[in-house]
Protein backbone atom coordinates (compact mmCIF):
# COMPACT_ATOMS: atom_id res chain seq x y z
CA UNK A 1 0.00 0.00 0.00
CA UNK A 2 1.45 3.37 -1.00
CA UNK A 3 2.12 5.69 1.91
CA UNK A 4 0.20 8.72 0.56
CA UNK A 5 -3.13 6.93 0.16
CA UNK A 6 -2.77 5.08 3.45
CA UNK A 7 -2.09 8.24 5.44
CA UNK A 8 -5.03 10.00 3.77
CA UNK A 9 -7.27 7.05 4.68
CA UNK A 10 -6.09 6.93 8.30
CA UNK A 11 -6.60 10.69 8.66
CA UNK A 12 -10.10 10.44 7.16
CA UNK A 13 -10.99 7.67 9.59
CA UNK A 14 -9.77 9.89 12.44
CA UNK A 15 -11.98 12.73 11.16
CA UNK A 16 -15.09 10.52 11.11
CA UNK A 17 -14.46 8.14 14.00
CA UNK A 18 -12.71 10.50 16.44
CA UNK A 19 -14.01 13.95 15.41
CA UNK A 20 -10.47 14.96 14.49
CA UNK A 21 -9.77 18.04 12.37
CA UNK A 22 -8.29 17.27 8.97
CA UNK A 23 -5.96 20.27 8.97
CA UNK A 24 -4.53 19.20 12.34
CA UNK A 25 -4.41 15.41 12.17
CA UNK A 26 -2.86 15.08 8.71
CA UNK A 27 0.34 17.15 9.27
CA UNK A 28 1.08 15.14 12.42
CA UNK A 29 0.63 11.85 10.56
CA UNK A 30 2.74 13.01 7.61
CA UNK A 31 5.55 13.99 9.94
CA UNK A 32 5.39 10.83 12.03
CA UNK A 33 5.41 8.58 8.96
CA UNK A 34 8.04 10.63 7.10
CA UNK A 35 5.76 11.27 4.11
CA UNK A 36 7.15 14.29 2.29
CA UNK A 37 7.28 16.10 -1.02
CA UNK A 38 4.99 14.92 -3.81
CA UNK A 39 3.50 12.16 -1.65
CA UNK A 40 2.59 14.66 1.09
CA UNK A 41 0.98 16.99 -1.45
CA UNK A 42 -1.01 14.09 -2.94
CA UNK A 43 -2.21 12.98 0.50
CA UNK A 44 -3.22 16.54 1.41
CA UNK A 45 -5.29 17.05 -1.73
CA UNK A 46 -6.81 13.59 -1.40
CA UNK A 47 -7.90 14.13 2.21
CA UNK A 48 -8.98 17.77 1.99
CA UNK A 49 -10.71 17.40 -1.35
CA UNK A 50 -12.59 14.33 -0.14
CA UNK A 51 -13.71 16.14 3.02
CA UNK A 52 -14.87 19.23 1.12
CA UNK A 53 -17.06 17.36 -1.35
CA UNK A 54 -18.14 14.58 0.99
CA UNK A 55 -21.86 15.33 0.90
CA UNK A 56 -21.99 15.27 -2.90
CA UNK A 57 -19.71 12.23 -3.09
CA UNK A 58 -22.03 10.38 -0.73
CA UNK A 59 -24.96 10.96 -3.07
CA UNK A 60 -22.89 9.77 -6.04
CA UNK A 61 -21.77 6.64 -4.19
CA UNK A 62 -25.33 5.79 -3.13
CA UNK A 63 -26.51 6.17 -6.72
CA UNK A 64 -23.67 3.99 -8.02
CA UNK A 65 -24.12 1.35 -5.30
CA UNK A 66 -27.91 1.33 -5.42
CA UNK A 67 -28.03 1.26 -1.64
CA UNK A 68 -27.82 3.54 1.37
CA UNK A 69 -24.40 4.30 2.84
CA UNK A 70 -25.76 3.24 6.22
CA UNK A 71 -25.77 -0.33 4.90
CA UNK A 72 -22.00 -0.23 4.43
CA UNK A 73 -19.23 -0.39 7.01
CA UNK A 74 -18.02 3.18 7.77
CA UNK A 75 -14.43 2.25 6.88
CA UNK A 76 -15.61 0.99 3.49
CA UNK A 77 -17.49 4.24 2.90
CA UNK A 78 -14.31 6.21 3.57
CA UNK A 79 -12.37 4.16 1.00
CA UNK A 80 -15.17 4.78 -1.50
CA UNK A 81 -15.05 8.52 -0.80
CA UNK A 82 -11.31 8.63 -1.38
CA UNK A 83 -11.66 6.63 -4.58
CA UNK A 84 -14.48 8.84 -5.82
CA UNK A 85 -12.39 11.97 -5.33
CA UNK A 86 -9.56 10.44 -7.34
CA UNK A 87 -11.92 9.40 -10.11
CA UNK A 88 -13.83 12.66 -10.43
CA UNK A 89 -11.53 15.48 -9.30
CA UNK A 90 -7.90 14.36 -9.48
CA UNK A 91 -5.62 13.56 -12.40
CA UNK A 92 -5.53 9.87 -11.52
CA UNK A 93 -6.29 7.37 -14.32
CA UNK A 94 -9.53 5.51 -13.65
CA UNK A 95 -7.93 2.06 -13.56
CA UNK A 96 -5.33 3.29 -11.05
CA UNK A 97 -7.94 4.97 -8.83
CA UNK A 98 -10.00 1.78 -8.69
CA UNK A 99 -7.08 -0.61 -8.27
CA UNK A 100 -5.36 1.38 -5.52
CA UNK A 101 -8.65 1.84 -3.67
CA UNK A 102 -9.30 -1.89 -3.73
CA UNK A 103 -5.75 -2.49 -2.53
CA UNK A 104 -6.23 0.09 0.24
CA UNK A 105 -9.46 -1.59 1.37
CA UNK A 106 -7.85 -5.01 1.32
CA UNK A 107 -4.91 -3.79 3.43
CA UNK A 108 -6.85 -1.62 5.88
CA UNK A 109 -10.10 -3.58 6.25
CA UNK A 110 -9.78 -7.04 4.77
CA UNK A 111 -10.03 -9.15 1.63
CA UNK A 112 -13.80 -9.48 1.91
CA UNK A 113 -14.44 -5.82 0.91
CA UNK A 114 -12.57 -6.04 -2.41
CA UNK A 115 -15.64 -6.97 -4.43
CA UNK A 116 -17.90 -4.15 -3.30
CA UNK A 117 -15.13 -1.55 -3.64
CA UNK A 118 -14.31 -2.68 -7.16
CA UNK A 119 -17.96 -2.82 -8.28
CA UNK A 120 -19.05 0.53 -6.84
CA UNK A 121 -15.99 2.48 -7.98
CA UNK A 122 -16.23 1.13 -11.50
CA UNK A 123 -19.79 2.46 -11.64
CA UNK A 124 -18.67 5.80 -10.20
CA UNK A 125 -16.00 6.04 -12.88
CA UNK A 126 -18.49 5.37 -15.66
CA UNK A 127 -19.47 9.09 -15.54
CA UNK A 128 -17.42 12.21 -15.02
CA UNK A 129 -18.18 14.90 -12.42
CA UNK A 130 -20.46 16.88 -14.72
CA UNK A 131 -22.31 13.73 -15.74
CA UNK A 132 -23.08 12.84 -12.15
CA UNK A 133 -24.19 16.39 -11.35
CA UNK A 134 -26.52 16.35 -14.33
CA UNK A 135 -28.04 13.03 -13.28
CA UNK A 136 -28.45 13.89 -9.62
CA UNK A 137 -29.46 17.51 -10.19
CA UNK A 138 -32.42 16.79 -12.43
CA UNK A 139 -35.61 18.13 -10.87
CA UNK A 140 -33.93 19.88 -7.95
CA UNK A 141 -34.85 23.40 -6.86
CA UNK A 142 -32.18 26.05 -7.62
CA UNK A 143 -30.78 26.16 -4.07
CA UNK A 144 -30.77 22.35 -3.87
CA UNK A 145 -28.88 22.11 -7.13
CA UNK A 146 -26.42 24.75 -5.91
CA UNK A 147 -25.86 22.74 -2.73
CA UNK A 148 -25.14 19.66 -4.85
CA UNK A 149 -22.80 21.32 -7.35
CA UNK A 150 -20.81 23.31 -4.77
CA UNK A 151 -20.84 20.54 -2.14
CA UNK A 152 -22.42 22.50 0.73
CA UNK A 153 -25.29 21.67 3.08
CA UNK A 154 -28.53 23.30 1.99
CA UNK A 155 -28.76 25.48 5.12
CA UNK A 156 -25.36 27.03 4.33
CA UNK A 157 -26.47 27.73 0.76
CA UNK A 158 -29.60 29.47 2.10
CA UNK A 159 -27.49 31.63 4.45
CA UNK A 160 -25.06 32.68 1.71
CA UNK A 161 -27.86 33.38 -0.76
CA UNK A 162 -29.58 35.63 1.78
CA UNK A 163 -26.37 37.63 2.18
CA UNK A 164 -25.06 37.71 -1.38
CA UNK A 165 -27.92 36.99 -3.76
CA UNK A 166 -26.60 36.21 -7.24
CA UNK A 167 -23.04 36.38 -5.91
CA UNK A 168 -23.57 33.34 -3.68
CA UNK A 169 -22.43 30.69 -6.22
CA UNK A 170 -19.07 32.46 -6.54
CA UNK A 171 -18.65 32.61 -2.77
CA UNK A 172 -19.56 28.94 -2.35
CA UNK A 173 -17.17 27.92 -5.12
CA UNK A 174 -14.37 29.83 -3.38
CA UNK A 175 -14.82 27.59 -0.33
CA UNK A 176 -13.61 24.68 -2.49
CA UNK A 177 -10.32 26.30 -3.53
CA UNK A 178 -7.41 25.35 -1.29
CA UNK A 179 -6.02 28.56 0.28
CA UNK A 180 -2.39 29.56 0.07
CA UNK A 181 -0.42 29.69 3.29
CA UNK A 182 -0.37 33.16 4.85
CA UNK A 183 2.22 34.18 7.41
CA UNK A 184 2.16 37.11 9.81
CA UNK A 185 5.33 39.01 10.64
CA UNK A 186 4.81 40.21 14.19
CA UNK A 187 5.80 43.88 14.52
CA UNK A 188 8.89 44.81 16.47
CA UNK A 189 10.63 41.46 15.96
CA UNK A 190 12.52 42.30 12.75
CA UNK A 191 11.43 39.33 10.66
CA UNK A 192 10.61 41.06 7.36
CA UNK A 193 14.09 40.81 5.81
CA UNK A 194 14.43 37.25 7.07
CA UNK A 195 11.15 36.17 5.47
CA UNK A 196 11.99 37.91 2.19
CA UNK A 197 15.40 36.23 2.10
CA UNK A 198 13.72 32.85 2.60
CA UNK A 199 11.53 33.44 -0.46
CA UNK A 200 8.32 34.68 1.14
CA UNK A 201 6.45 37.48 -0.63
CA UNK A 202 4.35 40.29 0.87
CA UNK A 203 0.60 39.80 0.59
CA UNK A 204 -1.61 42.35 -1.10
CA UNK A 205 -3.70 43.49 1.87
CA UNK A 206 -2.28 43.10 5.36
CA UNK A 207 0.82 45.18 6.13
CA UNK A 208 2.05 42.24 8.21
CA UNK A 209 1.16 39.46 5.76
CA UNK A 210 3.43 37.20 3.73
CA UNK A 211 2.76 34.41 1.24
CA UNK A 212 4.70 31.20 1.69
CA UNK A 213 4.86 27.97 -0.29
CA UNK A 214 6.05 25.03 1.73
CA UNK A 215 6.10 23.93 5.33
CA UNK A 216 5.98 26.96 7.68
CA UNK A 217 7.91 24.92 10.23
CA UNK A 218 10.94 25.13 7.95
CA UNK A 219 11.25 28.84 8.81
CA UNK A 220 13.21 29.76 11.92
CA UNK A 221 11.02 32.83 12.45
CA UNK A 222 7.93 30.63 12.69
CA UNK A 223 9.60 28.07 14.93
CA UNK A 224 10.74 30.85 17.27
CA UNK A 225 7.36 32.59 17.38
CA UNK A 226 8.59 35.81 15.73
CA UNK A 227 6.23 35.02 12.83
CA UNK A 228 3.23 32.74 12.61
CA UNK A 229 0.67 31.18 10.32
CA UNK A 230 -2.36 33.49 10.17
CA UNK A 231 -4.94 34.31 7.53
CA UNK A 232 -4.86 37.86 6.20
CA UNK A 233 -8.41 38.44 7.35
CA UNK A 234 -7.47 37.75 10.96
CA UNK A 235 -4.52 40.12 10.62
CA UNK A 236 -6.71 42.88 9.17
CA UNK A 237 -9.34 42.86 11.94
CA UNK A 238 -6.57 43.13 14.53
CA UNK A 239 -4.98 45.96 12.56
CA UNK A 240 -8.29 47.84 12.43
CA UNK A 241 -8.64 47.71 16.21
CA UNK A 242 -5.06 48.98 16.62
CA UNK A 243 -5.72 51.87 14.18
CA UNK A 244 -8.94 53.23 15.68
CA UNK A 245 -8.69 56.28 17.93
CA UNK A 246 -8.86 55.24 21.57
CA UNK A 247 -7.57 56.49 24.92
CA UNK A 248 -4.38 55.22 26.48
CA UNK A 249 -4.65 52.09 28.56
CA UNK A 250 -4.30 48.31 28.46
CA UNK A 251 -5.86 46.15 25.73
CA UNK A 252 -7.89 42.96 26.12
CA UNK A 253 -8.32 39.88 23.93
CA UNK A 254 -11.44 38.36 25.47
CA UNK A 255 -11.49 34.97 23.66
CA UNK A 256 -7.80 34.58 23.04
CA UNK A 257 -7.21 30.92 22.16
CA UNK A 258 -5.30 29.65 20.28
CA UNK A 259 -3.37 32.93 20.32
CA UNK A 260 -2.73 34.12 16.77
CA UNK A 261 -4.58 37.40 17.17
CA UNK A 262 -3.17 37.81 20.69
CA UNK A 263 0.38 37.64 19.35
CA UNK A 264 -0.30 40.31 16.73
CA UNK A 265 -2.30 42.51 19.13
CA UNK A 266 0.38 42.15 21.80
CA UNK A 267 3.02 43.37 19.36
CA UNK A 268 0.84 46.26 18.16
CA UNK A 269 0.00 47.24 21.75
CA UNK A 270 3.69 47.32 22.63
CA UNK A 271 4.37 49.63 19.68
CA UNK A 272 1.82 52.05 21.15
CA UNK A 273 3.19 51.79 24.67
CA UNK A 274 0.31 49.64 25.89
CA UNK A 275 -0.05 46.17 27.37
CA UNK A 276 -2.26 43.25 26.30
CA UNK A 277 -4.24 40.95 28.57
CA UNK A 278 -5.29 37.73 26.84
CA UNK A 279 -8.15 35.81 28.44
CA UNK A 280 -9.13 32.26 27.48
CA UNK A 281 -11.65 29.93 29.12
CA UNK A 282 -10.03 26.57 28.35
CA UNK A 283 -6.72 25.81 30.13
CA UNK A 284 -5.24 23.90 27.19
CA UNK A 285 -6.00 26.85 24.90
CA UNK A 286 -4.47 29.23 27.44
CA UNK A 287 -1.27 27.24 27.07
CA UNK A 288 -1.46 27.70 23.31
CA UNK A 289 -1.79 31.45 23.81
CA UNK A 290 1.31 31.52 26.02
CA UNK A 291 3.19 29.62 23.33
CA UNK A 292 2.01 32.03 20.62
CA UNK A 293 3.13 35.19 22.48
CA UNK A 294 6.43 33.81 23.79
CA UNK A 295 8.66 35.84 21.46
CA UNK A 296 7.12 39.26 22.05
CA UNK A 297 9.49 41.80 23.63
CA UNK A 298 6.74 43.01 25.99
CA UNK A 299 5.12 40.16 27.95
CA UNK A 300 1.41 39.48 27.49
CA UNK A 301 -0.65 38.68 30.58
CA UNK A 302 -2.48 35.41 29.86
CA UNK A 303 -5.47 34.56 32.05
CA UNK A 304 -7.60 31.44 32.18
CA UNK A 305 -10.97 33.09 32.72
CA UNK A 306 -14.58 33.06 31.55
CA UNK A 307 -15.34 35.97 29.25
CA UNK A 308 -18.99 35.93 30.30
CA UNK A 309 -17.95 36.46 33.95
CA UNK A 310 -15.00 38.84 33.74
CA UNK A 311 -12.13 38.55 36.20
CA UNK A 312 -11.47 42.31 36.04
CA UNK A 313 -13.23 45.53 36.90
CA UNK A 314 -15.65 47.12 34.39
CA UNK A 315 -14.17 49.81 32.17
CA UNK A 316 -10.61 48.48 32.54
CA UNK A 317 -9.47 48.43 28.90
CA UNK A 318 -8.96 50.95 26.12
CA UNK A 319 -9.36 48.40 23.32
CA UNK A 320 -11.13 45.06 23.52
CA UNK A 321 -11.24 42.29 20.95
CA UNK A 322 -13.98 39.69 21.22
CA UNK A 323 -13.35 37.06 18.55
CA UNK A 324 -16.46 35.13 19.44
CA UNK A 325 -16.89 31.36 19.14
CA UNK A 326 -18.87 30.76 15.95
CA UNK A 327 -19.74 28.15 13.34
CA UNK A 328 -16.59 28.94 11.34
CA UNK A 329 -18.48 29.20 8.04
CA UNK A 330 -15.97 31.83 6.94
CA UNK A 331 -13.05 29.40 7.07
CA UNK A 332 -14.44 26.40 5.21
CA UNK A 333 -11.47 26.54 2.83
CA UNK A 334 -9.17 25.69 5.74
CA UNK A 335 -11.43 23.31 7.65
CA UNK A 336 -12.74 21.04 4.94
CA UNK A 337 -14.85 18.77 7.13
CA UNK A 338 -16.53 21.62 9.04
CA UNK A 339 -19.38 22.20 6.58
CA UNK A 340 -20.67 18.65 7.14
CA UNK A 341 -20.02 18.66 10.88
CA UNK A 342 -21.92 21.87 11.66
CA UNK A 343 -25.74 22.02 11.83
CA UNK A 344 -28.17 24.87 11.35
CA UNK A 345 -29.09 24.47 15.02
CA UNK A 346 -25.52 25.38 16.01
CA UNK A 347 -26.10 28.95 14.89
CA UNK A 348 -28.87 29.52 17.43
CA UNK A 349 -27.02 27.62 20.16
CA UNK A 350 -24.05 29.99 19.76
CA UNK A 351 -26.17 33.14 19.43
CA UNK A 352 -26.75 33.62 23.15
CA UNK A 353 -23.08 33.09 23.99
CA UNK A 354 -22.03 35.61 21.34
CA UNK A 355 -24.40 38.19 22.80
CA UNK A 356 -23.14 37.59 26.34
CA UNK A 357 -19.51 37.94 25.27
CA UNK A 358 -20.18 41.17 23.38
CA UNK A 359 -22.09 42.66 26.33
CA UNK A 360 -19.22 41.87 28.70
CA UNK A 361 -16.66 43.14 26.21
CA UNK A 362 -18.50 46.49 26.06
CA UNK A 363 -18.74 46.60 29.86
CA UNK A 364 -14.99 45.95 30.04
CA UNK A 365 -14.24 48.90 27.76
CA UNK A 366 -13.30 52.27 29.25
CA UNK A 367 -15.21 55.42 28.27
CA UNK A 368 -13.99 56.47 24.84
CA UNK A 369 -12.53 53.01 24.26
CA UNK A 370 -13.42 50.66 21.42
CA UNK A 371 -14.61 47.06 21.27
CA UNK A 372 -14.07 45.01 18.11
CA UNK A 373 -16.67 42.27 17.64
CA UNK A 374 -15.26 39.67 15.24
CA UNK A 375 -16.48 36.35 13.90
CA UNK A 376 -15.06 33.97 11.33
CA UNK A 377 -18.57 33.47 10.01
CA UNK A 378 -20.65 35.70 7.74
CA UNK A 379 -23.97 34.24 8.92
CA UNK A 380 -26.41 37.05 9.76
CA UNK A 381 -27.38 35.50 13.10
CA UNK A 382 -23.74 35.49 14.18
CA UNK A 383 -22.93 38.99 12.95
CA UNK A 384 -25.50 41.70 12.24
CA UNK A 385 -28.18 40.26 14.49
CA UNK A 386 -25.84 39.85 17.48
CA UNK A 387 -24.67 43.46 17.26
CA UNK A 388 -28.16 44.85 16.67
CA UNK A 389 -29.69 42.95 19.58
CA UNK A 390 -26.93 43.94 22.00
CA UNK A 391 -26.97 47.61 20.98
CA UNK A 392 -30.77 47.75 21.24
CA UNK A 393 -30.40 47.49 25.01
CA UNK A 394 -27.75 50.18 25.43
CA UNK A 395 -27.45 53.93 24.98
CA UNK A 396 -23.72 54.15 25.73
CA UNK A 397 -22.33 52.78 22.45
CA UNK A 398 -21.79 54.31 19.01
CA UNK A 399 -20.68 52.48 15.89
CA UNK A 400 -17.33 53.35 14.28
CA UNK A 401 -17.41 52.76 10.48
CA UNK A 402 -15.11 49.76 10.17
CA UNK A 403 -14.32 49.69 6.46
CA UNK A 404 -12.70 53.12 6.69
CA UNK A 405 -10.03 51.62 8.94
CA UNK A 406 -9.18 49.04 6.27
CA UNK A 407 -8.18 51.27 3.35
CA UNK A 408 -6.24 48.39 1.76
CA UNK A 409 -9.46 46.43 1.20
CA UNK A 410 -12.01 47.34 -1.44
CA UNK A 411 -15.67 46.40 -1.31
CA UNK A 412 -15.58 45.34 2.34
CA UNK A 413 -18.23 47.68 3.76
CA UNK A 414 -21.41 46.11 5.12
CA UNK A 415 -23.16 49.26 6.24
CA UNK A 416 -21.03 50.57 9.11
CA UNK A 417 -19.40 47.18 9.52
CA UNK A 418 -16.84 45.26 7.46
CA UNK A 419 -17.26 41.83 5.87
CA UNK A 420 -14.38 40.09 4.12
CA UNK A 421 -14.94 37.24 1.66
CA UNK A 422 -12.71 34.57 0.09
CA UNK A 423 -14.05 35.23 -3.41
CA UNK A 424 -13.63 39.01 -3.16
CA UNK A 425 -10.54 39.42 -1.04
CA UNK A 426 -8.81 36.04 -0.86
CA UNK A 427 -9.22 36.00 2.93
CA UNK A 428 -11.40 34.08 5.32
CA UNK A 429 -14.91 35.57 5.62
CA UNK A 430 -14.24 37.71 8.69
CA UNK A 431 -16.91 40.04 10.08
CA UNK A 432 -15.86 43.17 12.02
CA UNK A 433 -17.89 45.66 14.03
CA UNK A 434 -16.13 48.49 15.89
CA UNK A 435 -18.12 49.89 18.83
CA UNK A 436 -17.12 52.93 20.89
CA UNK A 437 -18.15 53.17 24.53
CA UNK A 438 -19.43 56.69 25.06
Amino acid sequence: MDAARRVAYDALRAVHADDAYANLVLPEMLSRRHVRGVDAAFATELLHGTCRAEGTYDRIIEAAAGRSLSSLQPAVVDVLRLGTHQLLQMDVPAHAAVATSVELGRAAIGERVSGVLNAVLRKVGAKDWDGWLEQLGTGLAPDERLALTTAHPLWVVHAFTELLGDEAPEALAADNAAPRTSLVSRPGLGTEDELRAAGAEPTGLSPYGWRWTGNPGDLAAVRDGRAGVQDEGSQLVAAALARVDAPAGPWLDLCAGPGGKSALLGALAAEQGSHLVASELQPHRSRLVRQAVRALPEPVTVLTADGTRPAWQPGSFARVLVDAPCTGLGALRRRPEARWRRRAEDVEELHGLQQALLRNALDSTAPGGVTAYVTCSPHRRETLDVVAEVLAGRDDVTVVPAAGLLPEVRDAALGDYAQLWPHRHGTDAMFLALLRRS
